[in-house]
């Protein structure tokens, strides 16, 4: 004995609709099989003609695959980003703008220094500049001149100063001051110019009126300048410099200064006698009188000494021959 089931009303309402979905799909399958009614005509004789149409091939099981595809499948399409003209629409565009500017001031070779013009040159040439600064293909907007002078000085001991100007679109230009040699110091087999604040530079080409020192030790140097870091020190004591200058116009004719680490500087004298004035220059026009007015009296008195100190001008000798 089977139990009757009470279907509440929703179940009901549920079953009612699904009656109907199912009778509306038995009609739309029988209209589609039902044939066509015949059609009679007349000729130009005026007898009847009786036509039945054809039977449709049904498209009902294809319509109702369709309908049902179409229950089942819901088509999403893709969401579009959509642009905001808004107040946080302006910095993405002024960061745009910015960058392509940026990209092409960088790849431009418009900014792209060739070489350096350089001026004030007197014994350097303008490729051996080039060459030290190595600015070919540099963009001018990350050049620093500071850094073009500081490289510039060490490379080139015989500048003593440089400004540089780095202008639109790619120009740069260096205006150098060089080192004035003069002393020509040979020591051993090397040799070198030193201008008057004792700096040693690279000699360039031949130059006269150096005063010619023969050195027979190495002299004490000098400490750079404290107001130019990029000096190098002194290799030869400024006022040793100023002491060789003094001395120099009293040289024999051909004869050098030779410089040695006790007598200081001096010469070999023709008449058979070496003379030494040290390296001060305090009293160095002193001495050289001295030296003269002892030179004359020891030749008036048939003396021909081997040695001469005026190294001290309140102690003057002379040394004979051993």
């Amino acid at each position: 004995m089977t139990e009757k089931r009470t279907l509440s009303r929703s179940d009901e309402v549920r079953v009612r609709r699904d009656r109907k979905q199912d009778k509306r799909q038995k009609q739309a399958g029988e209209q589609a099989y039902r044939t066509m009614p015949p059609v009679t005509s007349r000729d130009r004789a005026g007898y009847s003609n009786t036509q039945t149409q054809p039977k449709r091939k049904s498209n009902a099981r294809r319509y109702n695959a369709a309908v049902a595809a179409r229950r089942e499948t819901r088509f999403h399409l893709p969401l579009l980003p959509s642009l905001q003209t808004g107040p946080r629409f302006i910095p993405l565009i002024l960061t745009l703008a910015l960058g392509a500017a940026a990209y092409f001031l960088l790849a431009s070779p418009t900014f792209r220094v060739t070489q350096a013009q350089v001026n004030g040159l007197a014994r350097l040439s303008a490729a051996e500049v080039n060459s030290a600064l190595d600015l070919g293909g540099e963009i001018v907007f990350f050049l620093r001149p500071e850094e073009i002078v500081s490289r510039l000085r060490v490379s080139y001991p015989e500048i003593e100063s440089a400004q540089v100007t780095v202008s639109m679109p790619n120009q740069v230009i260096v205006e150098v001051n060089e080192r004035q040699p003069v002393i020509f110091w040979q020591q051993g087999s090397g040799f070198t110019w030193i201008d008057e604040n004792g700096v040693a530079f690279r000699p360039s080409g031949d130059l006269s009126g150096l005063v010619p020192v023969a050195a027979e030790g190495t002299p004490p140097g000098g400490p750079a300048p404290a107001d130019d870091p990029l000096s190098p020190p002194a290799f030869l004591a400024p006022d040793m410099v100023k002491t060789a200058l003094t001395l120099a116009p009293s040289l024999p004719q051909g004869s050098s200064l030779i410089y040695e680490e006790r007598g200081g500087f001096g010469w070999m004298d023709s008449r058979g006698w070496q003379v030494s004035f040290g390296t001060e220059s305090k009293d160095a026009a002193l001495k050289l009188q001295i030296y003269q007015s002892l030179v004359d009296s020891l030749i008036a008195r048939g003396i021909t000494p081997a040695f001469v100190s005026v190294i001290h001008a309140d102690a003057p000798y002379y040394r004979m021959e051993k």
